[in-house]
């Protein structure tokens, strides 16, 4: 992220309600015992969906890619009474942490935790969703929007996260990944069952209603 755009972030964090003691743990946890911990949801995103989720009330939610359970302790936490957050985690090295947040969140009535591959559970999910994160594997974008798309209900909301890809998707010339991730969002263009918006917020998310 450039400087600029940097100061802008922590600027616009340091204007909004800060998360909870719980996920500042889960941050500083992940950051010390994961390779990657910038694929965590960080707190202004992770304020966004917990703000899409009390504007949606899902009754039942999905979330591809559950990573360590920044971004489904965000969601649950604006679900409505009764409400479930179905996440899908492929890396069964991560179920001990996901499942320790989630409990010290007080939110496991709310979280229900899948460990495989989303195209293998999703079909097997006899369900309908008001809200769908998608944040998995980036080249299975495709393959995961077509899988919840008509398990969606009409009005339901599907975000996805990283669609600018580092900005790379706005440059002329594009690697294999980053051609992938143009493409998906081709896609959701052109798709006349939806209406959708796309946000520079962090390394892009777009919003996609369904009509």
């Amino acid at each position: 992220m450039q400087r600029s755009l940097r100061n802008i972030y922590h600027y616009c964090a340091a204007h909004s309600t800060p998360p909870s003691e719980v996920l500042h743990e889960l941050d500083r946890e992940t950051h010390l015992k994961t390779l990657a911990p910038q694929m965590m949801t960080g707190p202004l995103q992770g304020q966004l969906l917990r703000f899409i989720s009390m504007w949606v009330k899902p009754q039942c939610a999905l979330e591809i890619g559950t990573f360590t359970g920044y971004g489904a302790i965000c969601i649950a936490e604006g679900l409505p009474p009764g409400g479930i957050l179905h996440t899908i985690e492929p890396n069964r090295e991560l179920e001990h942490l996901i499942r320790k947040y989630i409990d010290k969140a007080g939110l496991n009535d709310r979280i229900q935790l899948h460990q495989g591959r989303a195209e293998d559970i999703i079909p097997q999910l006899d369900l309908r969703f008001d809200l769908v994160m998608i944040d998995g594997g980036k080249q299975d974008y495709t393959l995961h929007y077509d899988l919840v798309i008509d398990k969606v209900n009409s009005g339901g909301v599907i975000l996805v996260d990283n669609v600018l890809w580092d900005g790379k998707v706005a440059q002329e010339k594009k690697d294999k990944d980053t051609l992938l991730i143009h493409q998906f969002n081709e896609k959701i263009q052109a798709d006349p069952r939806v209406e959708n918006l796309l946000l520079p917020l962090r390394d892009g998310v777009m919003i996609v209603q369904k009509k």
